[in-house]
């Protein structure tokens, strides 16, 4: 495998004249053809697209100007993301044949500054699941033991990074589905507070919970990322009407930084191996760690999933087979509804249309899904007041390290736990961000997660850039 630079290392050897893009673009076919038959982490890619846009960035030439600061940079999008002219499968076969006829601002955005897309990476279908096993194209093993899952939904945006066939990627981030997968795959993932980026151009799931991020090597390059990405749209009215604040990457820690652990979720970690190598660079450092107890976390699992599966049961309604998509034609309307649907998604999808349909249905709103949103309303008060006494949040990112393909997908239950540390900050709306500890366990990356209170993204990318130079 051909080891590729990061997006700084790229855009300063781009502009300087040492590096040329179609350079790096060459080594990543190689590293495509050459591992992408065993990974799967893409399901479309573009590679000689990338390959003419390339070179003709190289022809073009590099001149320092802020409009062309990605210039270049090869980059890879998650398939739930919509670029104009390519297929948007949400890895399900419901969406077999649809080519969306608009771009995500996201996207657009990252076009807009120069970068080259390399096509749309495998996901959970519809974004739906912990493993990146539930695709209908196939599941994504992790590159760095092809026995083990890279994480999801987002494990195809991972994986690609992770084995050289991506700079970066964009991925999407419901309830952890950005960080477990950067967790799993030694990486670097940035969920950014809710209404932070666009979701315009991101097929729903949930739609009050889901939000785009970057997958990256370093936390440097998720901040040239999401500093393109951030900002408000007209397109989308849950975006901040403020711009971001502006990072400055100092490397530094501040004096008098205080950073808490979540008590509870420390306190459910089985392997004091992963506890240790989350703790470890802070005590090194001699940064002022405090546990902080915010009870209401233990019950983030059950609350984000009576949100998501109703709010997904909601948004799926449209997939009917008459508007877009697959349809299997039978003899009258209701029977076309049931082939289509019953053929075009597939389990993890069916099981959660419909428990969200049972926990919207008359009877029982009161109390699934309006208990669920009167709950997550007391989690975020619970993690306001812990902002009252630190500065950041720590946890682990994921219960345990990757785990086997197949160990746990006849097991939704305790798939869903691998969500434990990653839904509660995102319930609350909260930018959050997943390092690779220094420590691993069993030669298996560890995820050390950082939440900061909401809008802080800046502060938080500054953050976890000093303690990843520890």
């Amino acid at each position: 495998m051909k080891e590729l630079p990061a997006i700084a290392d790229l855009s300063f050897g781009l502009l300087r004249g040492s590096i040329k893009a179609q350079d790096v673009v060459a080594d990543i076919r190689d590293n495509i053809e050459k591992r992408e038959v065993n990974i799967n982490a893409y399901i479309n890619h573009y590679i000689d697209q990338a390959e003419t846009q390339a070179r003709r960035a190289d022809e073009s030439g590099y001149p320092e100007d802020e409009t062309a600061d990605l210039k270049g940079i090869p980059v890879a999008v998650k398939d739930n993301i919509c670029v104009k002219g390519w297929p948007c499968t949400c890895a399900s076969n419901i969406l077999n044949g649809f080519i969306p006829p608009y771009e995500a601002t996201a996207v657009k955005r990252l076009r807009e500054k120069g970068v080259i897309l390399l096509g749309k990476t495998n996901l959970d279908e519809f974004a739906m699941g912990a493993s990146n096993e539930t695709s209908a194209y196939g599941p994504v093993r992790n590159p760095l033991d092809p026995g083990r899952v890279p994480g999801g939904s987002s494990g195809g945006s991972a994986a690609a990074v992770a084995y050289g066939g991506a700079v970066a990627a964009l991925g999407s981030d419901t309830g952890g589905s950005i960080r477990q997968p950067a967790s799993f795959c030694g990486l670097v993932g940035l969920r950014p507070s809710y209404g932070r980026v666009s979701r315009w151009g991101l097929v729903a799931f949930s739609s009050s919970l889901d939000q785009i991020g970057p997958i990256t090597k370093t936390v440097e390059d998720a901040a040239l990322l999401y500093s393109i990405i951030a900002g408000p749209d007209e397109n989308d009215s849950t975006t901040c009407p403020q711009p971001p604040d502006e990072i400055r990457l100092t490397g530094r820690i501040p004096e008098g930084i205080k950073v808490g652990m979540i008590t509870e979720c420390f306190e459910e970690i089985k392997d004091s191996r992963i506890a240790e190598a989350v703790r470890s660079p802070f005590i090194k450092a001699g940064i002022d760690i405090q546990e902080i107890s915010i009870p209401l976390v233990r019950l983030s699992v059950a609350g984000y999933y009576l949100l998501v599966v109703s709010e997904a049961s909601s948004n799926l309604a449209r997939y009917d087979g008459i508007r877009y998509g697959k349809r299997i034609s039978k003899l009258g309307l209701t029977e076309t509804y049931f082939a289509t649907r019953s053929q075009g998604f597939g389990d993890e999808v069916t099981r959660r249309i419909l428990l969200g349909t049972f926990g919207l249905s008359a009877g029982y709103i009161d109390a699934y899904y309006n208990t669920a949103l009167s709950y997550r309303a007391e989690l975020a008060k619970q993690f306001k007041k812990a902002f009252d006494e630190v500065d950041f949040l720590l946890t682990p990112t994921t219960p345990t390290v990757a785990f086997k393909l197949g160990e746990k997908i006849q097991d939704p239950l305790d798939m869903y736990l691998s969500d434990i540390f990653t839904a509660s900050s995102a319930l609350a709306a909260l930018p959050s961000i997943s390092i690779p500890a220094p420590d691993k366990v069993d030669g298996l990356p560890v995820g050390i997660q950082l939440i900061a209170p909401r809008w802080k993204d800046s502060e938080l990318l500054e953050f976890a850039h000093a303690v990843e130079k520890i």
